[in-house]
């Protein structure tokens, strides 16, 4: 049975949920959430027919487009898009949502991006189902191995899934290379955990590398920004991550801090399952890269004769 996120619950922004959903809504439904998203504001305070005729479509499609979101009709959705765009309107800087132009001095470029990245963990953290989490923390927490897959960008966060791992002592592997994941999913099995990263969810060799992994038994985790892309439809549980795409791809590093986020969400969780062990293993882990830390203090001061290093992860 699948698990799927974004919850419906939380601080989780409905504008969220409609640009994760719009890959999946058929044509008409994805112009009357261009309309939506445009401008948000402005449609919780007009009518279905308004906003039919601007999408160039029926009211039905706009009742239709409001179900495919989770609302039971319009009316729902005009009342979560004014609540929004209070909560919008309230936030400090809110022009920094702006799109980045070729106008934009680099302190404005700056601005931009980690606004974008700021909102990515934020949006990404209101809208993660804890549910799910919590059946993916179980399931990693006692698995006997935990196989990662992510290419390009993806690659690296899934990396950063398996140091973690490893920091406390976990059994874990990172998998980019195509062949290379199809052979670690080959082997894995029940009581395995094979986890697949996938920004769009529509990465080929990742869907077919998890798929592969579900086929032989292993429990299957998908983290996408898409619950309806095609890796969520091979994958056991899906997280869902929340960052939307901008001039020059800055999406494309706003993905990954979301995703970031999640990871971070994963390992808390499974090191307080194994609470004991895990911090003798990261004590341990910290001593033995200790003696290669340059002979200062982090405030640049050098260290007295006799004073311990410092403990503090760099």
């Amino acid at each position: 049975m699948t698990t799927n996120g974004p919850s419906d619950g939380g601080t989780a922004s409905p504008l969220v949920r409609i640009r994760s959903l719009v890959p999946g809504l058929a044509k008409a439904e994805q112009r009357v959430a261009k309309v939506v998203l445009a401008n948000p504001a402005a449609v919780s305070r007009t009518s279905i027919t308004d906003v039919a005729e601007a999408a160039n479509t029926s009211e039905t499609t706009v009742t239709r487009f409001c179900k495919a979101i989770g609302l039971r009709g319009y009316p729902e959705l005009r009342i979560a898009l004014a609540a929004e765009s209070a909560r919008t309107e309230a936030r400090p800087n809110n022009d920094l949502g702006a799109d980045i132009t070729a106008e934009d001095d680099l302190g404005q470029v700056v601005g931009k991006l980690g606004y974008a990245d700021a909102r990515a963990v934020e949006e990404t953290a209101g809208q993660i189902d804890i549910g799910v989490l919590d059946r993916v923390v179980t399931a990693m927490a006692a698995a006997g191995r935990v196989d990662v897959y992510g290419v390009g960008a993806s690659a690296f966060v899934a990396l950063d899934l398996q140091q973690k791992l490893h920091r406390i002592g976990r059994i874990s592997f990172a998998w980019s290379d195509t062949h290379i994941m199809l052979t670690s999913a080959a082997v894995l099995g029940p009581g395995d955990v094979a986890v697949a990263i996938s920004h769009s969810g529509a990465t080929a060799e990742t869907v077919e590398a998890l798929r592969l992994a579900a086929r032989h038994g292993a429990t299957t985790v998908a983290i996408t920004n898409f619950p309806r892309s095609p890796i969520a439809t091979v994958a056991e549980h899906v997280l869902t991550t929340a960052a939307r795409e901008t001039t020059f791809r800055s999406g494309a590093t706003a993905s990954r801090i979301a995703q970031l986020t999640v990871i971070d969400c994963l390992f808390v969780g499974i090191a307080q399952r194994h609470m004991g062990t895990a911090m003798n293993a990261l004590d341990a882990t910290r001593s033995a890269v200790g003696a290669h830390r340059l002979d200062e203090r982090y405030d640049g001061r050098r260290r007295h004769p006799g004073e311990p290093h410092e403990t503090k992860e760099r």
